[in-house]
């Protein structure tokens, strides 16, 4: 990704997952902004974006955190909201395993307290732990975390599968969690 199409996701991730007022802008309550208005309140901010700006980012992001709607009016970041938002995700089956990357220095809190979903709406999970490991080294030297989510999920807990591959759910107790 370009470095002003990385900044430009930056931002409308700030925006569309934490802060729309920062720009002027509102959300509905499933997180969707118009694009009309979205385009208008980013110029309006001095963040002049065109329709193939955003088209270029939903398309190009490799971890596809934003969506159009069917008709292409609106936008909306998949996960991540630190707003309140109704996705309209459905419970799902998960596999067996699902991962969690995070740095190796938070790994005697989540050994106490298990995985929790801080000032997010749900914890993340990967199906892969190779993914894991790219978000854990975000936040410094990388551990990967094995999540026994079929022994959760029959056990009563619930997961999600946003739009863009990452599976949801509430917290991850300890008992539920291998360093891999």
């Amino acid at each position: 990704m370009r470095d002003r199409t990385k900044e430009t996701s930056k931002f409308l991730s700030f925006v569309l997952r934490h802060q729309p007022e920062a720009i002027g802008l509102r959300l509905d309550e499933g997180g969707w902004a118009s694009v009309e208005e979205l385009l208008e309140a980013c110029k309006q901010a001095g963040r002049a974006l065109t329709r193939e700006d955003l088209q270029s980012i939903v398309d190009t992001s490799d971890k596809k955190r934003f969506a159009f709607s069917e008709d292409g009016l609106y936008i909306r970041a998949n996960q991540g909201h630190s707003i309140q938002v109704e996705l309209g995700y459905e419970p799902r089956e998960p596999p067996p395993a699902l991962y969690h990357g995070t740095a190796i220095r938070f790994l005697e809190s989540i050994r106490k307290e298990g995985l929790k979903r801080g000032s997010r709406h749900h914890v993340h999970l990967s199906s892969d732990a190779v993914t894991a490991a790219k978000v854990g080294a975000r936040h410094g030297k990388p551990v990967v975390l094995r999540i026994e989510s079929g022994a959760m999920h029959t056990d009563g807990y619930l997961f999600y599968l946003s739009e863009n591959g990452v599976w949801l759910t509430e917290r991850v107790p300890p008992d539920y969690i291998l360093v891999e």
